[in-house]
């Protein structure tokens, strides 16, 4: 796997921030040529390491949940994982360590959206317990 050092990092950083930055601001802020600083990112790019340029959009008064969600021991966490990732309204996905297996972020223009995305998850094979939380509000 490919090793970042400490100007890979700062570049990194301000991509997380403004992911449209111009290399020749990135340069300025690392340091380097605007050149530099654009093989710099597309080795990240070849590497791995940048997966992708998004955008994130707020989508106005959206209605947020959290699953955390149980499998059972005999199906394979990644599998359920991905078939979670498939349903509408599921933004992010996380397999994790501790009391559950998986954690699903998921979103809809009205509760009942919502409660509808999370039922959906819920007839997913494999899965010994779910638990929903509405979310009230969030800082970013």
């Amino acid at each position: 796997m490919y090793q970042t050092d400490e100007v890979d990092k700062k570049i990194l950083a301000l991509l997380k921030e403004n992911s449209r930055l111009a290399f020749t601001k990135i340069a300025e802020e690392v340091g380097l040529s605007e050149a530099a600083v654009r093989k710099r990112v597309e080795r990240l790019q070849q590497e791995g390491v940048i997966k992708r340029f998004t955008v994130e959009v707020e989508a106005g008064e959206k209605v947020k949940a959290i699953i955390l969600v149980s499998v059972q021991p005999s199906r394979p966490n990644p599998l359920v994982a991905q078939q979670i990732k498939k349903i509408e309204g599921v933004d992010l996905v996380l397999e994790v360590a501790g009391e559950v297996d998986i954690v699903a972020l998921i979103s809809g223009a009205s509760m009942q959206e919502v409660n509808k995305n999370i039922d959906e998850v819920r007839k997913i094979e494999g899965l010994t317990k779910t638990n929903s939380m509405i979310v009230l509000r969030s800082w970013v």
